[in-house]
């Protein structure tokens, strides 16, 4: 996606998030009723372009099918054809606030042991213990092989063995956007990796 098709997405973001708060669909569960009642034609718990754009139009939102492509675009973030609940959460919600940001990015900097702006397997074996994992227990997997599925399970997408400080981010947006409350979310991270 260029600078202007980001610039339209940003403005077509605003637009939805505008019309849907008006309506009320501010928490997790509002949204997730608007997300059902977009995705009514099939239930797969997907959209893909027409639901969207019918649904979109049935919450005061009317956009022409060149500003429903620009905002798929945008929120397909994994580029599947379709917008899964995770995917549409964090278009609605956006990314993180600077109060969530920051306890994120300092969880980061605990793993980040090298400074380099990337977790590895070797930047985490401080910090997660895949000893009493029962896998590995168990014989079925490596620790380095458990090691290397915590990256992929928090973003690593293209499974490099490295997570970049970009797709922690993401990662989180999603994790962020379904806590409602800053205070709930702060104390999880601080509960999670006992910041």
């Amino acid at each position: 996606m260029n600078r202007q098709q980001q610039e339209a997405a940003n403005i077509l973001l605003k637009r939805v998030r505008d019309a849907l708060n008006a309506r009320g669909t501010k928490t997790i569960r509002s949204l997730g009723i608007c997300f059902r009642c977009l995705d009514s034609y099939d239930g797969n718990r997907k959209l893909d372009k027409n639901e969207l754009k019918v649904g979109l139009a049935e919450n005061g939102v009317q956009l022409s099918w060149n500003e429903i492509d620009i905002l798929f675009a945008a929120m397909d973030r994994d580029r599947s054809g379709t917008i899964d609940f995770d995917e549409f959460l964090v278009a609605i919600r956006g990314q993180l606030n600077p109060t969530r940001k920051a306890i994120v990015d300092q969880a980061f900097k605990r793993f980040d042991k090298t400074g380099d702006g990337k977790i590895t397997v070797d930047d985490i074996k401080g910090v997660y213990n895949t000893k009493l994992h029962p896998k590995v227990k168990n014989g079925q997997m490596s620790e380095n092989q458990v090691l290397d599925e915590f990256l992929v399970n928090f973003g690593d997408v293209d499974r490099n063995g490295q997570l970049t400080y970009q797709e922690w981010l993401d990662y989180y947006a999603a994790v962020s956007a379904s806590v409602d409350n800053d205070e709930h979310f702060v104390l999880l991270m601080k509960m999670a990796w006992k910041l």
